[in-house]
């Protein structure tokens, strides 16, 4: 087990060059697979989402769900509508978990947070390994263990203030990026690993029967090894964050014991303000507006995980915390948090909701062959293969993200910021076109290429911008801000991961998913304006 230093003074550069850099650099090269598997446990509930709609269609007595729907199945659109709701619950869960994770390095230490996340990711794993074997299992079910996933969300908050701590400002650009963006990679990664593992019996008799994924009995899936696959690499990986990593002498995180009771702490009060948060969500409203229940659920969810944080931790934690807090009273902590979600939250959003908007808008046809709405869509027979493809805008996203650190320490921020934004809105725009077109054509297939085009590029604007704002806020804020800052704006930005799938969820049961897409276009071009008043324009407030 790593020793914490006695000294830890990454500012000097006698200090960095001696000790520090070797120190930082293992630290790292251990969080980044960490950070990787932790969003692929978080994230995958996208593509089991698509592998159950796919069981479901090829076989209508499999995965038929009636949750509260008064004891009826779900059909056509519905169907596809109720299965957003569990990357959307996961999205939830991990965006909340980011709060308390946001504060937890100080409170209990880098290596004891990264090493007890990735214990706790097994959970889920081996949760969704069983559960997916029984064809009747019940929705709630899955529920509960896409909200368990969100322990993968809430590592990136607390993997980012960590590493913050590690590195000197100079090099926090490509630091942070490397760490984001390999990190990142773990979405494109499982949404790779997954099309294929699921094809053959790899665990034998504990893998369970297949399930057959065409009505002719020609394709068996094992839907249950996209849990089982990650249990073995999750294993190695904590041994090697608790042998490997380090806790810093500046973190109040007392002995491992003492950390281990105060992570669980944080832990579970993230999961009872998520869980409150999943509970509203699934409850009828009845006339209210979705999308205004949407943003209302994420609020709750905030303030309530807050307060609890607030008011139910022991008074060295809680002293600590209030502490931390004070980056609530600087109105650039706000917006910073609102361009974050720019990025970030349209990364995380789009790869959770990417698998299945592919096959929900080009998988089926709903107008005839004049162009009159048919009465209920149906499967288009010449769909695009979209495992082929679903795993390429995540991964472009991700491992450019250090490309918009890298620029941003040689151009600043503010300024890759703003030309980011500007090709992230008529990238957006143009993907909502031809899904537009998409939607009123016998052959939707046809306008695939070019929104696969458009939305890859994207994503990789929303890669380099990840690289670019995480660069901003070291600039903005002081040392001891910029930690809990960084976890905080990841925190908020995560809710992406929950809004983005519910609210194409809403738009594809009314038929129109292009209108998602405009409006996040409009909420970008909010951004491009915020971004050169504060920071990008000449005489800005903060220029960075």
């Amino acid at each position: 087990m790593a020793k914490t230093p006695r000294v830890w003074d990454v500012e000097s550069e006698a200090f960095w060059e001696s000790e520090g850099k070797h120190v930082a650099n293992r630290n790292l090269w251990i969080s980044i697979p960490n950070l990787l598997l932790a969003f692929s446990v978080w994230l995958y509930w996208g593509m089991v989402a698509k592998f159950i709609q796919k069981l479901h269609f090829a076989d209508l007595s499999v995965f038929n769900f009636t949750f509260l729907n008064d004891g009826q199945p779900y059909e056509g659109d519905a169907y596809r509508g109720l299965l957003f709701t569990l990357p959307a619950v996961a999205g939830l869960a991990g965006a909340t978990l980011r709060v308390p994770n946001s504060f937890m390095i100080a409170i209990c230490g880098g290596r004891n947070v990264k090493f007890l996340t990735t214990i706790l990711l097994m959970l889920p794993a081996v949760g969704a390994g069983i559960a997916l074997q029984n064809p009747d299992v019940p929705f709630v079910t899955l529920i509960v263990l896409a909200a368990l996933s969100g322990v993968g969300g809430g590592a990136f908050a607390s993997s980012m203030s960590n590493i913050s701590f590690f590195f000197p400002k100079r090099v926090q650009g490509l630091s942070l990026g490397l760490n984001a963006g390999l990190g990142n990679l773990g979405v494109s990664v499982m949404q790779f690993l997954l099309p294929w593992i699921i094809t053959f019996g790899a665990f034998g008799h504990l893998g369970g029967d297949p399930y057959k994924a065409a009505a002719d009995g020609s394709q068996l899936m094992w839907v249950q090894n996209a849990g089982l696959v990650w249990l073995p690499i999750l294993a190695f990986l904590a041994i090697a964050a608790f042998l490997g990593m380090n806790n810093l002498p500046q973190h109040e995180c007392g002995p491992t014991p003492i950390a281990i009771g105060k992570y669980l702490w944080l832990t579970l009060l993230g999961y009872l303000g998520a869980t409150v948060g999943i509970v509203l969500l699934l409850m009828p409203w009845g006339g209210f507006p979705v999308l205004l229940k949407i943003f209302c659920v994420l609020i709750v969810c905030v303030v309530t995980t807050l307060a609890l944080m607030r008011f139910l931790t022991p008074a060295e934690t809680k002293k600590n915390l209030i502490g931390q807090f004070a980056i609530f009273n600087d109105k650039h902590n706000w917006v910073m948090t609102w361009l974050y979600t720019m990025t970030f939250g349209s990364f995380i959003g789009y790869a959770n909701a990417f698998p299945k908007l592919i096959d929900d808008v080009f998988g089926v046809i709903r107008v005839d062959a004049a162009g009159v709405a048919l009465a209920q869509a149906v499967i288009n027979p010449d769909a695009p293969v979209s495992s082929s493809y679903i795993w390429i805008g995540a991964g472009v996203g991700a491992l450019i993200r250090p490309v918009g650190g890298w620029l941003a320490d040689k151009l600043g921020g503010a300024r890759v910021t703003h030309w980011d934004t500007i090709v992230m809105i008529a990238s957006t725009i143009g993907a909502g076109y031809f899904v537009a077109l998409a939607a009123q054509s016998p052959a939707p297939q046809q306008y695939f290429i070019p929104f696969l085009v458009l939305f890859v590029v994207l994503f990789a604007t929303t890669g380099i911008g990840n690289g670019s704002t995480f660069r901003m806020i070291p600039m903005i804020f002081s040392k001891e801000q910029a930690g809990p800052v960084l976890g905080w704006t990841s925190a908020i930005a995560a809710y992406g991961a929950f809004l983005i799938p519910k609210i194409f969820a809403t738009q594809i049961e009314a038929g129109t998913p292009q209108y998602a897409l405009y409006g996040f276009a409009v909420y970008y071009a909010s951004c491009l304006v915020v971004n050169w008043w504060f920071y990008a324009r000449k005489n800005a407030e903060r220029p960075c």
